[in-house]
């Protein structure tokens, strides 16, 4: 067991929460991460049905594990009900990201569930605070999905000397020796999603699983080139961590013509049906190099417990 105030906040025995990713992390994603000792997340994405975060959330209730649900705040403006459902889940968590949170942290801890929001900026922190969430994730642009532009340890570091609150470290985590890292510089645990995109329980395909496998840390693009195909009303400031693929390296970087080319984004509609990778996006981080078998969840989390200690239990020979 690694204690921190979050383990100990969440009755948890390792500081590892899932990160709660739209598409991969459904019920048995989270279930399988708070099986491990960690706290697992559903991830909720703009267009998914409300009835879907309340089927999902069953899977761990039934298990008799906690959980949390991730919510996107833009997306809230147009689809209050998803956080209407969110409450009714009952979850120990809920983080709402990608915009302010401050109309839903009332809400939220009158239904008496705990506050996250992932912040990219000392600005977003600002606001998050103003809002009153509980727990801050500083989230750097190393991570997978959708992120902003600061790495990950210097806006860690800032986040930490600027708040009291319980800090998690976002974007690379994706071993023991770089969850003990985050711990020693004092965030309160991890919010680790890469090394979650290849275990049994996600909700991506087989082939996506694969393709996450065999790719290096070397060969990924922050872009906003999927979300303007799609017409998705992302806000600019957070474009996405992908693979690298044909799409993106055709139209990365070329996104103003990609606003007014409908074959393209019609290529891009029909690669995520039809599960073509090589338009579709996969999302992922940095770390992905690191990614490299398929296993369950739990496996994941208690071997990042297991290699953590190691790593801590080495780090007072540091003092000679």
């Amino acid at each position: 067991m690694i204690k921190t105030p979050l383990t100990r906040w969440f009755d948890l025995d390792v500081p590892v929460f899932g990160a709660p990713m739209a598409g991969v992390a459904g019920g048995e994603l989270a279930r399988a991460v708070s099986l491990g000792g960690g706290l697992g997340m559903i991830g909720v994405g703009a267009d998914t049905p409300a009835e879907w975060v309340v089927a999902q959330a069953r899977v761990p209730a039934e298990a008799d594990v906690s959980y949390g649900v991730g919510l996107m705040a833009w997306a809230l403006e147009r689809r209050p009900e998803l956080l209407t459902a969110a409450i009714a889940a009952e979850p120990v968590l809920v983080s709402v990201s990608f915009g302010d949170p401050g109309p839903y942290v009332g809400p939220l801890h009158d239904a008496g569930i705990a506050v996250a929001t992932a912040v990219n900026s000392l600005a977003d922190l600002d606001r998050a605070l103003d809002a009153g969430a509980d727990v801050i994730v500083a989230q750097g642009t190393e991570a997978g999905g959708h992120t902003g532009q600061r790495a990950t340890l210097p806006l860690l570091q800032e986040v930490l000397r600027a708040t009291d609150r319980p800090v998690l470290a976002a974007g690379g985590v994706a071993t023991g020796a770089g969850l003990a890292a985050v711990l020693v510089a004092g965030a309160a645990g991890a919010w680790v999603g890469t090394p979650f995109l290849s275990c049994t329980e996600a909700t991506n395909s087989p082939a996506a699983r694969e393709r996450i496998r065999a790719a290096g840390g070397d060969r990924t693009v922050l872009t906003s080139a999927f979300d303007i195909a799609q017409g998705l009303a992302w806000p600019a400031r957070w474009p996405g961590r992908a693979l690298v693929n044909e799409f993106t390296e055709t139209w990365h970087g070329r996104e103003d013509e990609l606003r007014g080319d409908t074959a393209a984004a019609e290529r891009v509609r029909r690669a995520r049906a039809e599960g073509d990778l090589d338009a579709a996006p996969v999302y992922a981080g940095e770390s992905v190099g690191l990614v490299t078998t398929e296993e369950s969840a739990t496996d994941v989390v208690r071997r990042l417990a297991a290699d953590a200690r190691k790593a801590l239990e080495r780090a007072p020979r540091l003092l000679g």
